[in-house]
C-alpha cells in the first residue's frame, strides 16, 4: 500500500468541512480538521482536547458541524441526553472506544438542567488517557469497586457556555448565524455520508502509518501557550507537524489565535472576572474602598453580570463569598476590612489583600492601568481615601 500524503489528505478534510460549514474564522476550519484527524489517534496521546460549538442563539450551524464530524471520525456515538452511566461503559466496550457527539449540552449543564456532576466528572475524567470513572458493581453488602476508562474523544454543541472545568479542556468554536453573503451546501446524508466515510477511511489509513511516529513527539508550543491550553493544542500540533506541508504552521498560527480568542471571551471563572474588574475598572489607583462603593461601581460596569446574578445585583454577601475564595499575600483569605472614611468605619477590601490574586490569576492589564497594590496606596496618604469623595453617600 502507497503511503497516504498527511497534508493533502487534511486538505480534503478541510475542504469537506468549508462545503457545509460555516465557521467564524479560518482557525477553526484548521482546528476542526486536526481534530478530526486526531480522534483516529488517541492512543498516541497523554489527553485528547473536547470539540465545542457554542452559540448565543439556535440556527448557527453547531448540528451541521457535529453531523459533518460524525462522518469523518471513528465509531461514532450520538449522546443527546444520554447518562454518564451509558457513556463511560460504551467507553469500555471491547469493540472498541467510541468518538461522542453530544448535542444540545445545553440542556445538560444549562440554568435550568443541574448541575450534572456525573456528567461533567466523566468528561473531566476523559480528557486523560489515564482518566477511570470508580463505580460500585454487585447487589447489597455484596459490591466491588471497578475501573471504568473514561479517556476518548468527545465533541459537543450547545447554546451559551460551558462549565469552565470543560471550557479549560476544549477547542471552543464560537458559532454564528451564517450572514446572507455566507453560502453553504446543503448536507444529505444519504448522498454526503459515503464522500466523508471515504476520507474517514484513509485517516484511519494514514494514523496507522503515522501512530508510531506521532507517540513520541513533542511539539513546539507557539510562544505564550502553556498548561492547559498546551495541553489542550498538543495532540493538534502533533498531527500537523506529522502531516507536514503547510500544517504545523497554519496548525499554530490557529492555535494562537483561538487560544486568545477563549482568553478575551473567558466567561466561564466570575471569580477572575470579579478580581478583573476590580483591578482595571473598580481599584485601579485607589488602596482601599468601601464594599458599598465596589458594589455601585462593578452594577455600574457596562456588559459585566454584577448586576444582574440570576435575577438580583450582587450584594455584600456574594461579594464576600467569591473574594474569599482566593488568598491575600499572607496566604489567608481575602476578607472585607474596616475602612475608616470622614469620621466612619466601613466596611470594605484593600488593594494590598487583592493585589497577590490578581497576579496570579487575570490576564495582563491593559496598557497604563494603575493596578498594582503599592502605586495605589503611593497615591492615598492617609486614611481617608477617595472613596469618600466619590461616594460620599457611603460615609
Amino acid at each position: 500500500m502507497n503511503d497516504i500524503d498527511g497534508a493533502a489528505l487534511l486538505n480534503e478534510v478541510e475542504a469537506f468541512h468549508r462545503r457545509f460549514n460555516v465557521f467564524p474564522r479560518e482557525a477553526a476550519y484548521v482546528a476542526v480538521a486536526l481534530w478530526d484527524a486526531h480522534a483516529h489517534l488517541l492512543d498516541a496521546f497523554d489527553s485528547t482536547p473536547r470539540l465545542a460549538f457554542l452559540s448565543p442563539e439556535p440556527g448557527s450551524g453547531k448540528s451541521r458541524a457535529l453531523e459533518v464530524v460524525e462522518t469523518l471520525v471513528p465509531r461514532p456515538m450520538l449522546a443527546v441526553n444520554a447518562r454518564a452511566a451509558a457513556l463511560f461503559r460504551s467507553v469500555s466496550d471491547p469493540a472498541g472506544r467510541p468518538t461522542i457527539l453530544f448535542d444540545e449540552i445545553d440542556t445538560v449543564f444549562g440554568p435550568k438542567a443541574g448541575d450534572n456532576e456525573e456528567l461533567r466528572g466523566f468528561l473531566n475524567a476523559g480528557h486523560r488517557r489515564s482518566g477511570v470513572t470508580y463505580r460500585c458493581i454487585g447487589d447489597g453488602g455484596n459490591q466491588t469497586v471497578v475501573e471504568f476508562p473514561s479517556y476518548t474523544a468527545v465533541a459537543v454543541g450547545g447554546l451559551g457556555y460551558l462549565p469552565d472545568t470543560i471550557t479549560t479542556r476544549s477547542v471552543i468554536i464560537r458559532m454564528r448565524r451564517r450572514a446572507r453573503n455566507e453560502k453553504a451546501e446543503p448536507f444529505r446524508a444519504r448522498l454526503h455520508e459515503a464522500e466523508g466515510h471515504k476520507l474517514r477511511d484513509r485517516l484511519a489509513q494514514w494514523a496507522d502509518q503515522v501512530r508510531d511516529d506521532i507517540a513520541g513527539r513533542w511539539p513546539e508550543m507557539p510562544e505564550g501557550v502553556t498548561d492547559r491550553p498546551a495541553d489542550v493544542w498538543e495532540p493538534l500540533l502533533s498531527v500537523a507537524d506529522a502531516a507536514g506541508g503547510d500544517w504545523p504552521e497554519r496548525a499554530r498560527t490557529a492555535c494562537v489565535e483561538l487560544v486568545n480568542a477563549a482568553r478575551a471571551d473567558d466567561k466561564g471563572s466570575l471569580g477572575i472576572r470579579l478580581l478583573t474588574d476590580l483591578r482595571d475598572h473598580v481599584m485601579g489607583g485607589i488602596d482601599r474602598l468601601p464594599t458599598v462603593a465596589i458594589l455601585d461601581r462593578l452594577c455600574s460596569l457596562d456588559e459585566a453580570p454584577w448586576a444582574d446574578m440570576s435575577g438580583r445585583p450582587l450584594d455584600s454577601r456574594g461579594l464576600s463569598k467569591m473574594l474569599g475564595e482566593y488568598m491575600t499575600g499572607d496566604n489567608l483569605p481575602i476578607k472585607a476590612r474596616n475602612i475608616k472614611s470622614a469620621g466612619a468605619v466601613l466596611k470594605g477590601y484593600y488593594a494590598a489583600d487583592l493585589h497577590d490574586a490578581w497576579q496570579r490569576y487575570c490576564p495582563p492589564p491593559p496598557s497604563g492601568a494603575a493596578t498594582s497594590a503599592t502605586s495605589a496606596t503611593s497615591q492615598v496618604s492617609g486614611p481617608e481615601t477617595v472613596a469618600a469623595e466619590l461616594f460620599p453617600s457611603a460615609t
